[in-house]
């Protein structure tokens, strides 16, 4: 016998054309006609383009993971590559998420590929086999592999729930350009019944025969479930065993286990109008079954057990349980969707919370009984995720409202779901006062990690918490420890602060604190706080004690590392200003502020230095001004990279090495040269920014290289320009370096300013943007040089707190 049912109504188009009404002579039929032909081909493109660019998107994601890029950019690069290949966007997401991925799709389509390579010689593929004559009448789509599993895929995932559009996209998209002309998706349930979930091709009266098969019926479905092996059959002898479309008359089927993890939740059978298709087929239609696998195990679709009423054992079940229960069971609508449950038995400690009684909710549906359940998130959803899942739900903290007045309050529940074939076993344990607040105060003990204990000195009787024998560290059921012997259990250091605690509240009667070790019997120890007072009766005898333990030893661990911490962080913040503080005077000492200019062999030469406002960005500028034995003056600014003493100690080696090095008489490049070998010779490595010069005063000229430094400014007849720096790289970076050199003639009156990166670094902006308002900063008129530099100081170009250096060179 076979369940009678209603086929679900599809949710997406179907791609044969419209059916068109019968030709008449009236104008407005014909017309009408058309206009339906048009729209159903309208949407089907639609349905096309969705699953198009859920392909597209899924690329794109591959791409933004892939080339660590943003989705923007995945776009454009997906529709670059398509352009550059000469193949449609589709196609090439296809290919793209199939390298990506290591799916049973992906495997199916190498294999498909390979069979098209290995017949490419005989003009025939083996999917052109598989299609036959019937895929030619139909007319098969010639898309590649890759594309239409794919593209079925996506069907799929745009079908969600749905395993009748399911069937239907695999159709179309998939199976189609096979050859096949119908397919059908089966549920299958643990007792052996299957389900007809979807389908496509067979017809609205097959699939109302075949909506439910029962156990037992020995269905090819049920027999690929049973031997867990694809089946062929060839219908076009023998009697074929019985299933859906069974009796169409020849014609070849495939029968293919769909499995998730290892179970086996269901089944897709194809059919196909002519001979057998070629094995080559095998490993896609693998990789269709699991598409069908994953939407069987994610959606649930029903249902365990033939509808009929709940099981003798199950009812009997129910009425031995000490809480609430009800057994539901699902009612749909004619697409097979559970839109309530009804309310099929109730037990006999079964409670309303509205007080009716339990034989007039008998038979109502839930959502009349309960309307309230059905809220968003509420317990009808928990429902019927239990009922599609087979999952069960237990919670001790479900909040529920319960329908009786114009707010229902919520009521904390403890509520139980489970699943017996269609049904679903509802059990819920309502709070009695009492109860709840020794639940609540249970919960407050353990989170706050507290501990209550009352000791009747009189008869010796413990009450002890659960949460304070788990403090002790003792086994459930071992015997309280009574308050005299706690100095026994406290660590040796704290044994006399105890005895005078248990002095205080057993002697002298008075409430009483202590904080102190407990050296457990596993031997670990916990620093627990305790507190406790005396009860006396009228005659002021004392009869008990009562009181509380709290575990405070996360919050003693933490007092014990930061008390470390701080030790530790004072240590290291004296350490680093008695180092910044040397470090200050080791720059001071080579580098002293400068006043007034300096005048050297027919040059007037001012320099303003800016140290770092924070200690700990002292840096490594220097400034040189020195005249030759030969009557030319060396000019050098410099900047050691980082900061501190080390930057410090190598400005002071550099400095002085380039000073001896000048002697040589060689020119600024091989001085350089010379300078960058000291650099990287040095124990720590150093690398530092250099401008060096050497001007001459008979002949009114400067001759230059730079070693990576910022470019310096000529200012000439009021207007500033940047020199163009020699090519050079800075010190340090490469063994052996050259740099070349360059000459300009400085006139009377000109100023020339070299400087460090300090006074125009800046967090917001580029250098060049910097640079340009140095520029027109440089370029007003001076009258007198210090006042200059102390403008040009005062522009606040930078907002790095780095050392800054400036000086100007003016000749005389």
């Amino acid at each position: 016998m076979v369940e009678q049912q209603h086929e679900p109504t599809r949710q997406r188009p179907p791609s044969e054309p419209a059916v068109r009404p019968a030709p008449h002579d009236d104008a407005g039929t014909a017309g009408l006609a058309a206009t339906v032909d048009r729209l159903s081909t309208e949407i089907h493109a639609l349905w096309e383009d969705r699953e198009a660019r859920v392909l597209v998107e899924l690329a794109e994601g591959v791409l933004v993971e892939r080339l660590n890029c943003a989705p923007a950019e995945a776009a454009q690069q997906l529709r670059t590559l398509a352009s550059d290949a000469r193949m449609p966007l589709p196609e090439l997401a296809a290919d793209i998420i199939n390298q990506a991925a290591s799916d049973a799709t992906a495997s199916a389509v190498a294999e498909a590929r390979a069979a098209q390579t290995a017949t490419s010689g005989t003009g025939r593929t083996a999917e052109g086999a598989a299609g036959g004559t019937a895929g030619e009448a139909a007319g098969p789509r010639r898309e590649g592999p890759a594309l239409r599993l794919r593209t079925a895929e996506a069907a799929a995932i745009l079908a969600g729930d749905d395993a009748q559009a399911l069937a239907r996209g695999l159709l179309d998209r998939a199976l189609s350009p096979l050859g096949a002309t119908a397919a059908a998706v089966w549920s299958a349930a643990p007792d052996g019944s299957l389900t007809l979930a979807g389908e496509a091709g067979f017809g609205p009266a097959e699939a109302a025969r075949w909506r439910y098969v029962p156990p037992g019926l020995g269905t090819p479905a049920q027999q690929a479930i049973a031997e867990d092996r694809t089946l062929w059959i060839d219908e076009s002898g023998d009697p074929p065993p019985p299933t859906i479309g069974g009796g169409s008359g020849g014609g070849t089927r495939a029968v293919v286990p769909a499995r998730v993890g290892g179970q086996r939740v269901g089944v897709l059978e194809v059919h196909w109008p002519g001979p057998h298709p070629a094995l080559a087929l095998q490993r896609q239609l693998d990789a269709l079954a699991q598409l069908c696998a994953l939407s069987l195990s994610d959606h649930g679709v029903e249902s365990d057990s033939p509808p009929g009423g709940a099981a003798a054992w199950l009812v009997g079940l129910l009425d031995g349980l000490l809480d609430s229960a009800a057994l539901l069971r699902p009612l749909r609508d004619r697409d097979g969707r559970i839109t309530d449950f009804m309310i099929e038995h109730t037990n006999t400690r079964f409670t309303d919370p509205a007080g009716r009684p339990r034989g007039s909710l008998t038979g109502l549906p839930l959502l009349e009984a309960y309307p309230l359940f059905a809220a968003e998130g509420g317990l009808f959803e928990r429902i019927k995720r239990v009922h599609s899942t087979g999952a069960p739900y237990r919670s001790r903290s479900t909040v529920l409202r319960f329908s009786g007045s114009a707010a229902p309050p919520a009521v904390v529940t403890a509520v139980g779901l489970a699943r017996f074939g269609d049904v679903v076993l509802l059990s819920w344990r309502l709070p009695e006062s009492d109860a709840r607040l020794a639940d609540l105060l249970g919960h407050a003990q353990r989170l706050s990690r507290i501990g209550a204990f009352e000791e009747n000195l009189t008869t010796g009787e413990i009450s002890w918490t659960e949460q304070l024998s788990t403090l002790y560290g003792l086994e459930p059921g071992a015997a309280p420890v009574p308050l005299h012997q706690l100095s026994g259990h406290a660590h040796p250091d704290d044994t006399g602060a105890v005895r005078r605690f248990l002095r205080s509240v057993l002697h002298q009667r008075k409430e009483s604190a202590i904080t102190f070790r407990l050296r457990r019997a596993d031997g670990v120890v916990r620093h627990l706080r305790v507190v406790a007072e005396p009860l006396c009766d009228a005659s002021g005898l004392l009869v008990a004690v009562r009181g509380a333990y709290q575990d405070i030893s996360a919050h003693r661990w933490t007092e014990v590392a930061l008390a470390a911490t701080r030790d530790r962080l004072a240590g290291a913040e004296q350490q680093s200003a008695e180092r910044h503080r040397l470090t200050r005077q080791l720059q001071r000492a080579i580098m002293p502020p400068t006043e007034h200019p300096v005048y050297r062999a027919g040059l007037r030469v001012a320099v303003r230095y800016r140290p770092a406002e924070e200690d700990q960005r002292v840096g490594g500028d220097w400034y040189d001004a020195v005249e030759l034995p030969d009557g030319r003056v060396l000019l050098t600014v410099g900047d050691i990279a980082g900061h501190g003493i080390a930057a410090a100690t190598g400005m002071v080696v550099l400095r002085n090495a380039l000073r001896g090095l000048a002697v040589t008489g060689a020119g600024p490049g091989r001085l350089l040269s010379w300078l960058n070998t000291v650099a990287c010779c040095l124990p720590e490595q150093v690398t530092a920014t250099v401008v060096c010069g050497l001007f001459d005063p008979a002949a009114r000229t400067l001759r230059w290289a730079n070693a990576g430094h910022v470019p310096p400014i000529l200012v000439s007849r009021g207007k500033a320009e940047a020199l163009t720096p020699p090519n050079g790289v800075l010190l340090g970076a490469v063994d052996v370096a050259s740099y070349e050199e360059t000459q300009h003639e400085l006139r009377r009156h000109d100023i020339l300013l070299v400087y460090t990166d300090g006074l125009i670094e800046r967090r917001d902006s580029g250098i060049d943007q910097a640079l340009e308002q140095l520029l027109a900063a440089a370029g007003r008129p001076v009258d007198d040089l210090e006042d200059y530099l102390d403008d040009l100081l005062s522009c606040d170009i930078a907002d790095t707190d780095d050392d800054t250096c400036l000086i100007a060179v003016q000749p005389t």
